[in-house]
């Protein structure tokens, strides 16, 4: 017999009220020095104290009264700790398996300091679900930060979704719990069922640093073991810091993978990772880009969202395969010389009962009141940036796709949207900052904080950022008072080019500034020119689709288009799709309409952005001086009345400098002279017109000898054909 418990105590441990069962529950010496052993198993009908080597039955444990479930007994002849382990059984079935109570603490000091202080740069490496061995008992480490909740359970189809059964230890005032369940495997579902600190239950949460979920609509973590992956790409890996410098190219390929190339014979699936790593990045290699960007893949709920209202950050999505198949395909994108970029989302998040929304019942990771902590546009939440921890949460997640998945960069979603306390809103919908400004001093703080650390621990890296205001210097770096992104996404350039593009060419002469105008601001930030998925959806069209005229007309717009957009300083981002001239409008649950490149006009277009591609990376005049004003020069870019643009592109000292020339109309122009800055012969490098394109073939085979004819404010000049609606790039091959 053991000594009474007290009866409001076990009720409590019966009823999951109870905050520290560890005090209860597991071994314990009583006040006369004997050792008792107390477990709660409800639905068993005997309980057997065994030692753990040798299998010696120690004690049968007796049920306490008035507790239905819980058990108690001595450990005869025992004097201190004792390794043991439980026999149960439940009518005519036995079972062996460890008492989770038995075992101690697995964070250690270090990680508690750091996780109250909100600065564990690898927080993904103390918190969530870790397979791991405790005095060689393998099981799973389970930590979750719930700093307002009154008890934290474990539960799972594990121990029967019974959040009585794994009550969590809370680690002090870090709002830390922690548990090692011993015998749980990779694979294992689980969430934590909470009480809120009026002891209300609240929903199922799932893990916040989970690495793993189920496929959708199914909610709950999965158990994943991040292991130690033998990487094969260090090759890339040693020199891709040369491939993100500003001087280089950079052409990036964005994927929505579920919807980038479906199995018809299958239902019409996706890819997974892996058929991706095979077929995806094949594709994207051939066609010369240099890095594939794929919009989020943390894992989210709803499909329609395409990934931008995550709830799990640190779970690659469930959809495609589990973690190592992801990194099979990163892996893959590397063996094939391309970079690869995922897009982050740490501007909202979902308010699914299951994600962040209220984790302990309190405003944890959001603000309480809903001028700054929701977002009227998407219905979503917004973080609060200035509380410690939840600054540690989103950049530790940075930098864990970036250190466990070797991701080469993150592109940062709405970035408008975290700068401005007024975002989309109106007045009397906002709180003013401490200064009484529209700036959110703390998201500004935290963007900067962000890339200081991401790059600090991989300076190889590039963040960028999706920012459509004229917020200064958010490619600037943080010390020079900027946000510290790498480059940032040119958003008034595509809005100005596509309007211009969509008038009908007799109108153009009336919109010419449209396309001029990002020249005005085009070296204050390092810009990447984004022709995006938000430029082919809710009702906009397809590229192709949004161009003027008959069908040849539609091709020849898009191609000029592409060109115009290859020659203009800044790097390159197309949507999939673009580059073989969708018809429709992208649609998340069906495949891209790769049946189109039967038909000529569509292989065209897919051979020019391929020799788009080819032609920018072997020309280092069209991407070295990419940010620099000496980079650029106009030859004629007030030509209006025919909605002619001229322009030269230079590289560094001794690199052959390039004649970019765009005609907007349907009119060919035979004789059209041209000034150029230096004499010498000048090589048609690429004309979109061309037949093997889908073009008429007007232009200049082989080129044209600059003649000392000034034109433009130049001192020689060329007299070329400039073809209908196209755009042709000229090269200097040999001067005077």
């Amino acid at each position: 017999m053991t000594a009474p418990l007290d009866q409001r105590t076990a009720r409590n441990i019966v009823e999951g009220r109870h905050g520290d069962p560890f005090s209860v529950l597991g071994q314990h010496t009583l006040p006369d020095g004997s050792q008792c052993v107390r477990v709660f198993y409800p639905n068993v009908d005997r309980v057997e104290v065994l030692a753990r080597d040798s299998g010696m039955l120690l004690a049968v444990l007796d049920p306490v009264e008035g507790a239905p479930g819980m058990y108690d007994g001595i450990l005869p002849g025992i004097a201190g700790r004792y390794d043991y382990r439980l026999r149960l059984s439940r009518g005519n079935d036995s079972w062996e398996e460890e008492d989770a109570y038995a075992f101690g603490t697995v964070l250690g000091e270090i990680d508690e300091y750091l996780l109250g202080e909100g600065t564990h740069g690898q927080l993904w490496r103390a918190l969530g679900a870790h397979l791991t061995s405790y005095a060689g008992t393998s099981g799973v480490h389970f930590a979750v930060w719930a700093p307002n909740a009154a008890r934290v359970s474990v539960v799972g189809n594990f121990n029967e979704w019974d959040g009585r059964r794994h009550v969590m230890r809370r680690r002090g005032p870090t709002g830390i719990w922690e548990i090692f369940v011993p015998g749980v495997a990779e694979g294992a579902l689980y969430k934590f069922e909470l009480l809120d600190a009026n002891g209300m239950l609240l929903p199922l949460k799932a893990d916040p640093v989970g690495f793993g979920a189920e496929l959708p609509p199914n909610t709950a973590s999965v158990v994943r073991d991040l292991g130690q992956h033998w990487w094969m790409d260090n090759g890339w890996m040693a020199t891709r810091w040369h491939k993100h410098r500003i001087d280089q190219p950079i052409s990036i390929y964005e994927v929505h993978l579920e919807s980038w190339r479906r199995v018809p014979e299958e239902d019409g699936r996706p890819l997974t990772y892996r058929e991706h790593a095979e077929h995806l990045v094949r594709y994207a290699a051939d066609m010369g880009f240099t890095h594939i960007e794929l919009t989020p893949i943390s894992e989210y709920p709803f499909g329609g969202s395409w990934g931008y209202q995550p709830v799990g950050l640190y779970a690659p999505t469930s959809r495609f395969g589990t973690p190592e198949d992801f990194r099979a395909l990163v892996e893959a994108a590397h063996g094939a010389g391309l970079g690869l970029i995922i897009d982050w989302v740490p501007g909202h998040f979902p308010t699914d009962s299951h994600g962040l929304a209220r984790f302990d019942g309190s405003a944890l990771y959001e603000h309480s009141d809903p001028k700054e902590g929701y977002h009227p546009d998407w219905n979503t939440l917004v973080y609060n940036y200035g509380r410690t921890e939840v600054a540690n949460f989103l950049i530790a997640n940075a930098r864990y796709w970036l250190e466990e998945f070797h991701i080469d960069g993150l592109r940062v979603d709405a970035v408008a949207s975290m700068l401005y306390r007024d975002y989309s809103r109106k007045d009397g919908e906002w709180i003013p900052n401490q200064h009484g400004g529209r700036e959110n001093l703390e998201a500004i703080a935290f963007l900067r904080h962000m890339n200081e650390q991401v790059y600090a621990a991989h300076p190889d890296i590039m963040t960028l950022a999706e920012e459509s205001t004229a917020f200064p210097g958010v490619s600037a770096p943080t010390d020079t008072g900027g946000l510290g992104f790498g480059f940032k996404w040119n958003m008034g350039w595509m809005n100005d080019t596509l309007r211009y593009m969509g008038e009908d060419p007799i109108n153009r002469k009336y919109h010419h500034d449209k396309m001029t105008f990002g020249l005005h601001y085009a070296f204050s930030e390092n810009f990447v020119l984004p022709l995006s998925h938000d430029e082919v959806v809710h009702g906009k069209g397809s590229l192709l689709s949004r161009m003027p005229g008959d069908d040849w007309q539609k091709f020849a717009n898009l191609r000029a288009y592409f060109g115009f957009m290859y020659g203009h300083p800044g790097k390159k981002l197309m949507f999939m799709g673009g580059e073989f001239g969708q018809w429709e409008e992208w649609n998340h649950n069906r495949s891209l309409d790769w049946h189109l490149l039967e038909q000529e006009p569509h292989k065209g277009m897919q051979r020019l952005v391929r020799d788009l591609n080819t032609l920018y990376r072997g020309t280092p005049a069209l991407y070295q001086l990419d940010s620099k004003a000496e980079g650029f020069r106009w030859i004629d870019g007030g030509n209006a009345a025919e909605s002619i643009f001229s322009w030269i592109r230079m590289g560094d000292e001794g690199e052959a400098p390039v004649l970019v020339v765009s005609n907007f109309t349907p009119v060919t122009r035979h004789g059209y002279r041209i000034g150029v800055p230096l004499s010498g012969h000048w090589d048609e490098r690429l004309n979109t017109d061309a037949p093997l394109y889908g073009g008429s073939g007007q232009g200049n085979p082989g080129g044209v000898t600059a003649t000392a004819e000034s034109a433009h404010g130049c001192a020689f000049s060329i007299e070329i054909t400039v073809p209908p609606l196209a755009t042709v790039f000229f090269q200097l091959s040999g001067g005077e």
